[in-house]
């Protein structure tokens, strides 16, 4: 048996302040095939704050497991105070494409032309306020270059809703090869009508649909398959109980269990953010998942990441990523089995907390599990 040491790195991704952005937030990693990591968040321009605003999608790629980042590129940039935000992104590992699915907002149905097809699809009939559309951008070049932007909200949003909005954090790929994108609808100005779904591809992104909900009270959600094939949803509870809301679906999202709470996965009603680190059908000793939240009943600090062994059943294991004001976060495996997660968390004095900078932490089984566990231990 292999004896690691047990490892853990930072370093700073995107920091407010540079390149005259006021805030960066809602990060998204992902590890291509090429084993490149691309970083992906919000650059709100002006101001902190959410759309309506004027909000940039940005990327940093890394080619050395996270410990340096290139230089920043813009992918999508609109007009005025339009956004592109929220962003989720999921590789396609058959073909190696890379997509970013994200929430394109108008500030008010002021900002549509009368005579624009997005009047329907975008909000309620007589809905005032900010219109919300779902959109994709694509690569098929390991992150190089993107397609244009590609409207899936004909296609997912159903017409009553006020919008389809996007995960934020990673999406995945079934072993079967669909592509499942975790989302959200919006029914109404009440938040606490939301309802955390799926969106799904099975040819290679040509297509898209939409899941059913397990509920209301739930919202930005992320997903993995279990080693049975079903699928665990993981999601932000508005449902009052400072924790996270699970359920399960062995139908691919057609129908879904009841809504449980976790009670030991605490939140101050924020994203979360979840993965599978390893899988016994790949080799690996045991089946392990990830989850990263800031673990406090009240307010957004103590980023945690936690390990189970049980498939979401239980989660014996947690550490401390970092103990101050955090919120956001997005993990990925890299090439070399080691875990990345990338966060938001306070960086310049005065600065809003949670959302002065976005990081990302590298570390190694051991470390998380105080060298009780490594990739080859049973």
């Amino acid at each position: 048996m292999t004896t690691t040491e047990p490892l853990f790195e930072e370093t700073d991704v995107f920091v407010a302040g540079e390149h005259d952005v006021a805030e960066y937030r809602i990060p998204a990693v992902v590890t291509t095939n090429e084993g490149t990591l691309l970083a992906v968040c919000d650059a709100r321009v002006d101001r902190p704050g959410d759309a309506p605003n004027n909000i940039d999608l940005v990327l940093k790629r890394s080619g050395d497991l996270g410990r340096t980042w290139g230089a920043r590129e813009v992918v999508v940039d609109l007009p005025g105070q339009m956004a592109a935000g929220d962003p989720c992104m999921l590789v396609d590992r058959q073909t190696g494409a890379v997509w970013i699915i994200y929430d394109h907002v108008y500030p008010s149905m002021d900002a549509l032309r009368e005579d624009s097809p997005e009047r329907a699809e975008g909000a309620q009939p007589g809905y005032q306020g900010r219109v919300l559309f779902l959109h994709a951008v694509r690569s098929d070049d390991d992150g190089r270059t993107w397609s244009e932007p590609i409207d899936l909200t004909p296609a997912v949003k159903h017409p009553s809703w006020i919008g389809a909005m996007a995960g934020p954090g990673m999406g995945i790929q079934t072993r079967a090869g669909r592509l499942i994108a975790p989302g959200y609808l919006r029914s109404s100005g009440d938040f606490r009508q939301d309802g955390s779904h799926l969106y799904y591809s099975d040819d290679h992104g040509e297509t898209w649909h939409v899941s059913a909900s397990p509920g209301p009270n739930t919202n930005e959600c992320q997903v993995v398959e279990l080693a049975d094939g079903s699928l665990m949803l993981n999601m932000r509870s508005t449902r009052g109980h400072h924790c996270r809301a699970v359920a399960t679906s062995d139908d691919g999202g057609r129908t879904w269990s009841a809504i449980r709470d976790e009670a030991t996965l605490v939140e101050p009603r924020c994203q979360g953010s979840f993965i599978r680190w390893t899988d016994e059908r790949d080799g690996h000793a045991r089946n392990r998942l990830l989850f990263a939240n800031p673990a406090h009943a009240e307010s957004r600090e103590n980023m945690v990441a936690r390990l189970s062994y049980d498939e979401g059943e239980s989660w014996p294991v947690s550490r401390v990523v970092n103990p101050g004001p955090a919120a956001y976060s997005c993990p990925t495996v890299l090439p070399d089995g080691t875990a990345g997660l990338l966060y938001e968390c306070r960086g310049l004095p005065g600065a809003s907390p949670g959302y002065a900078k976005i990081t990302f932490a590298r570390f190694n089984l051991e470390w998380l599990t105080g060298g009780q566990d490594g990739l080859d231990r049973r």
